[in-house]
């Protein structure tokens, strides 16, 4: 070979390499590299077309590494595990309720499951003494309530979330929907004639109706509706994170399940739903909505995972079939008593929390059901 024609093969070397490195970084990152124009080499003319090999960097060894550790570290950063909440649980002694402050701590978005508003039945009377006590937290950590989350009509104790909408309009320029479950209309009906509620005092007073599995965000969490019947139809559990709200359908390990007797409800059916949560991995917190330890033996708590539930589970535990649960769940229920705010907490309930209107009396009225033994007296 003269110098001349080393001169020429540099030279055409030079080039190659520069429309490579050219071609190198126009590579779409979602997709393998395929030559798509011709380009010269060695004084020829080559297309890549279905008659000549694709050159792909995902499937040849020869590829330069530091294209395929950017194709590994971009598929990587779209499968990222979402972001887990900061979660404040607010323990209510009087009912023994959980409520949930659940924040995304990169926006500060957050979310109030299940607010509880005092209820005194001696004295009829109502204040607001647990729900500000939400409202201060909520402040002193600087977030901003996007959403307001029941997981069902509780038949245990008053909602807050009314009362809290209005003061975190309030507080900060913006107006957080309340949501539940697309059934509540079954719940509101049922009640609403049971007790002789006005159809306009409960109808559309909730602002979102979840469906079964919809998802929404709270700022960059993303969380899903679950539907979890057994406890009532309408029943709701909300999973963010690694995280599962079940409201009244698991409780602790020494507690077992909530208690299926309500209209609508079915022990069949929340022994299904327990199951469907117990099916998620060990690692998964489950936060139950009410905790009663005990004989006081212990301090409440707010969540077990999923693990220590399928291992400890007095109702759940792995062993115990769909058969057993359901007989040991109506035998136990035959003998529970109603609950002691079941009139006043439905009434307000299936309002959204709003309390009855005044009569021309200018007095908010809710009704209790007495019953009548030796009926034939007063007939």
């Amino acid at each position: 070979m003269n110098t001349l024609q080393v001169h020429r093969c540099q030279a055409t070397t030079r080039l190659f390499l520069a429309r490579f490195a050219t071609l190198s970084m126009r590579i779409p990152r979602s997709q393998p590299f395929q030559l798509q124009r011709p380009f010269h080499g060695a004084g020829r003319s080559f297309q890549a077309s279905r008659s000549t090999p694709s050159r792909s960097f995902c499937r040849h060894p020869q590829n330069p590494p530091q294209l395929s550790r950017c194709l590994q570290k971009t598929y990587s950063a779209a499968t990222a595990v979402s972001p887990e909440p900061t979660i404040h649980p607010v323990f209510e002694q009087n009912t023994g309720t959980f409520q949930y402050l659940v924040a995304d701590p990169a926006t500060k978005n957050a979310a109030i499951v299940d607010p509880v508003l005092d209820y005194d039945k001696c004295s009829h009377t109502i204040t607001t003494t647990t729900a500000d006590g939400l409202l201060s937290l909520v402040r002193e950590k600087g977030y901003n309530i996007v959403r307001i989350l029941e997981t069902h009509a509780h038949a245990d104790h008053l909602t807050a979330s009314f009362y809290l909408q209005r003061q975190l309009t309030k507080q900060q320029n913006s107006r957080p929907p309340v949501g539940i479950g697309k059934r509540i209309g079954q719940v509101q009906s049922l009640f609403g004639q049971r007790y002789g509620i006005n159809a306009e005092e409960y109808e559309c007073v909730f602002d979102k109706l979840f469906e079964d599995d919809e998802e929404f965000t709270i700022g960059a969490l993303k969380a899903k509706a679950l539907h979890l019947p057994g406890h009532t139809p309408d029943h709701l559990g909300y999973k963010i994170g690694e995280n599962i709200f079940c409201g009244d359908s698991i409780f602790h390990t020494d507690i077992g399940t909530a208690r299926c007797d309500f209209p609508g409800g079915s022990a069949h059916a929340l022994y299904n739903s327990a199951r469907k949560i117990l099916s998620l991995p060990d690692h998964v917190k489950i936060w139950t909505g009410h905790d009663y330890p005990p004989g006081g033996e212990r301090q409440p708590v707010p969540y077990v995972t999923v693990g220590e539930h399928r291992l400890k589970n007095k109702h759940l535990r792995d062993g115990v079939i769909e058969e057993d649960f359901v007989r040991m769940r109506r035998e136990r229920d035959r003998h529970l008593a109603a609950p002691r705010l079941l009139h006043e907490s439905l009434q307000v309930n299936v309002r959204a929390g709003r309390l009855p209107s005044q009569n021309e009396a200018g007095m908010r009225l809710l009704k209790v059901p007495i019953k009548v033994k030796g009926t034939e007296t007063w007939n």
